[in-house]
């Protein structure tokens, strides 16, 4: 046990940042010493979207617990940085306290809004500026690569859409879906793997395109349709059980069959 740890009712942010560097000082937690960025990175990203997991929840107590590990994250990352003799968590809090009152000159400056519209425009100007960015590619470059493919995808199409590189309505979107299903096509039936990956890389752009016309996220409807998938199979595999056939020999004419089965049950249990 650390000597002169002090146990407390309540703890605070100051005490979560002393925790941590006692896990990771000499005589702490050999496990938390041994810890990189690169090490924890995936971590950041798990705990992420267990914040998003409690949100779609509405669950306001594992909110309260999945952010406090989200903070865990931004603590342990930042302490690395500050063994280095790079920065501290006071500096990153300063920065980000400096860029929204930067970013919000309708707020804390003489600025006048009329609209959402505005502010956001304002917001990717003074962004643009603060990031020394002179061009349109610079703004699409500092989408992170790292993003999920389909929201990046999204991301850089509207930055294009802001200086009017668009189609006009959806019809123009969905053409291209059509198009690019066709190329895909042809590259199947040449066998060429890169050009069949470049090919479908190019069909599942388009698709976001015409999903970002129709106002859907296409990353929650990617997401509901893999829900949709596993709540049918599971009543596939329900069924199957029933009539006492194996899924796993039943073939694909009678896994068909207990699909539309699935699916008109579903439809009608749906309000």
């Amino acid at each position: 046990m650390v000597e002169n740890f002090q146990f407390k009712d309540k703890y605070d942010c100051n005490d979560l940042i002393n925790i941590v560097c006692i896990l990771r000082a000499p005589g702490g937690c050999p496990w938390d010493a041994e810890q990189t960025h690169e090490s924890i990175r995936k971590d950041f990203i798990e705990e992420t979207y267990e914040v998003i997991e409690a949100i779609n929840k509405k669950d306001p107590a594992m909110l309260r617990e999945e952010l406090g590990d989200v903070l865990l994250q931004v603590v342990f990352h930042t302490l690395i940085e500050t063994e280095k003799g790079v920065f501290t968590f006071d500096e990153v809090t300063d920065e980000i306290c400096k860029k929204l009152i930067i970013r919000h000159p309708h707020v804390f400056g003489d600025v006048n809004v009329s609209s959402t519209e505005e502010v956001l425009t304002n917001w990717d100007a003074i962004k643009m500026q603060t990031k020394k960015q002179k061009t349109v590619t610079e703004t699409m470059l500092s989408v992170p690569r790292e993003l999920p493919a389909l929201m990046r995808a999204s991301k850089v199409q509207k930055k294009a859409s802001k200086i009017g590189f668009d189609w006009p309505d959806i019809n123009g979107a969905l053409m291209k879906v059509r198009e690019e299903t066709a190329e895909f096509e042809e590259a199947l039936g040449k066998k060429d793997p890169e050009e069949i990956k470049d090919e479908l890389g190019d069909l599942l752009f388009a698709v976001v395109n015409a999903s970002r016309f129709a106002c859907v996220d296409s990353e929650e409807a990617l997401t509901g349709a893999t829900d949709k998938f596993l709540s049918r199979f599971a009543l596939v595999e329900k069924l199957a059980e029933q009539e006492g056939t194996d899924i796993n020999t039943a073939g694909l004419e009678k896994l068909d069959e207990l699909w539309d089965k699935a699916k008109l049950i579903l439809k009608e249990q749906t309000p």
